[in-house]
């Protein structure tokens, strides 16, 4: 078997090198890439349609209430809002992460 020289050991080197990274970086990033894509534009409209609700929540609560939460009880419907989208902000942090289809 010849002996091979230096500069074509450093050229299939480097091809080697640089399909090996081709095949395990590159294309599974492409692959995912949708997969983020759909996340974050759910994410983005997720975020929206509550903060929309929050703020549609607060209008009723000042408006339906008449007289009683009004003057000195007008920041209720305030801690209302917070207290329900702390709540909804702990439910979505608590299933963060957990797969509903992994196997057990």
């Amino acid at each position: 078997m010849p002996e091979k020289s230096l500069p074509t050991l450093a050229t299939e080197l480097w091809e080697l090198v640089r399909n090996y990274v081709k095949q395990q970086l590159v294309e599974p990033v492409k692959g995912i890439g949708r997969f983020v894509g759909f996340g974050l534009l759910g994410g983005l409209l997720l975020g929206t349609g509550l903060v929309l609700l929050a703020v549609g929540l607060l209008r009723a609560l000042q408006t339906e209430t008449g007289e009683h939460l009004q003057g000195n009880w007008s920041w209720v419907p305030y801690l209302v809002v917070l207290v329900a989208a702390g709540a909804v902000l702990g439910l979505l942090v608590s299933r963060m992460g957990k797969r509903t289809d992994a196997p057990r």
